[in-house]
């Protein structure tokens, strides 16, 4: 596919390009992003060229992935990064990380939504993922505020640093946002089973997230993952 751009209220969401790599550098020295996204560390500026000349352009091109980078719509500094990947038919994933000085003011959740928008309306996208490492209350955050339902832990769902670890799980579908399915969608009751099982599922009490909050998901951008995503 050929890169886009979209555009909300507040910000531009476009390719990364080569002069991005100083600013990808520099956002990914935060001690929250290395914390939650299996980038590289220590992080150095040959990692942040390898992701936005090589890694970004390779996900456009073989259809694996689909990575922004958010800006103000004016122009100005670097402000988040978001991706889209296709891991089953009509299913999608996404991902995001935004810069540390950036975070407490609604961009995450803006970005998220603009890409979920995009993913229903031009992807036949029928249901998108969010995943995150238990414990990063932060992305959880802005995965509540963008509409997304919580359905539970993912045992050993997420692949970091050399080890397997929980991750929760959330989807948003297109009627979430007003927006119609290719496929008809019949929800199942919510009866319990005669064996039992888990129904319903009550999210972490997740705080509102500030600018010392980590608002990153399980995945990193592309090309900072090693079974994940950027």
């Amino acid at each position: 596919m050929e890169p886009i751009t979209l555009t909300t209220d507040r910000l531009r969401l476009s390719p990364f390009a080569p002069g991005d790599a100083e600013e990808v550098r520099a956002a990914c020295q935060d001690p929250d992003i290395q914390r939650w996204i299996p980038v590289p560390a220590p992080y150095e500026l040959r990692h942040a060229e390898e992701f936005v000349e090589v890694t970004v352009p390779a996900g456009w091109r073989d259809d694996t992935e689909y990575t922004l980078c958010a800006r103000p719509r004016g122009g100005g500094a670097l402000i988040a990064s978001a991706s889209l990947h296709h891991p089953r038919s009509g299913s999608w994933e996404i991902g995001f990380w935004t810069a540390r000085e950036q975070r407490g003011r609604g961009y995450a959740t803006e970005v998220t939504l603009a890409m979920a928008r995009w993913a229903f309306t031009r992807l036949d996208c029928t249901r998108l993922e969010w995943r995150a490492e238990v414990g990063n209350t932060g992305s959880l955050a802005v995965a509540e505020k963008a509409g997304f339902t919580f359905e539970g832990v993912q045992r050993s769902g997420f692949h970091g640093r050399g080890t397997l670890r929980d991750c929760w799980v959330a989807s948003l579908l297109p009627s979430d946002l007003g927006l119609p399915c290719p496929v008809p969608y019949l929800p199942a009751r919510c009866d319990v089973p005669a064996g039992g099982g888990v129904t319903n599922a009550t999210p972490p009490r997740a705080p509102a997230a500030g600018p010392g909050s980590p608002a990153a998901p399980a995945g990193a951008p592309a090309g900072h993952r090693p079974a994940s995503r950027a």
